[in-house]
């Protein structure tokens, strides 16, 4: 009997499970008029920008040594990671070493302080 799946009645069909979250209204045409004038003001903000940076050609001239010389010193770097991720494995191990024994001490100080079973009124 615990087998048995009785249909539920009152689900909707899946087929207008997105029904009412489709927004089927149109912008009016004063709205995507000011949406196309703040369009055209980023877009003009952003090439005066790019007209403001010196020596353009220069940087697009050496981007690919540029590459070059990132790859390379990433190349030297991961030699020294390892350095790096063993330091600061030692620091959080001793860290967490440190709570470990402040925790410690505490339960044993507080087992150690512990009386006798003691009714306590207030």
């Amino acid at each position: 009997m615990a087998d048995l799946n009785i249909p539920n009645l009152n689900i909707k069909s899946d087929k207008y499970i997105f029904k009412k979250k489709l927004n089927l209204r149109r912008k009016s045409k004063r709205r995507l008029f000011t949406e196309a004038f703040f369009l055209f003001i980023l877009s003009a903000l952003l090439v005066y920008i790019n007209y403001l940076i010196p020596n353009k050609n220069l940087l697009l001239k050496n981007l690919p040594s540029t590459f070059n010389k990132s790859f390379l010193l990433l190349i030297e770097l991961l030699p020294h990671l390892y350095k790096i991720f063993l330091v600061i494995f030692i620091i959080v191990s001793s860290f967490t070493a440190l709570i470990l024994m402040i925790g410690f001490f505490n339960r044993l100080f507080r087992v150690s302080k512990r009386r006798s079973k003691q009714i306590i009124y207030k």
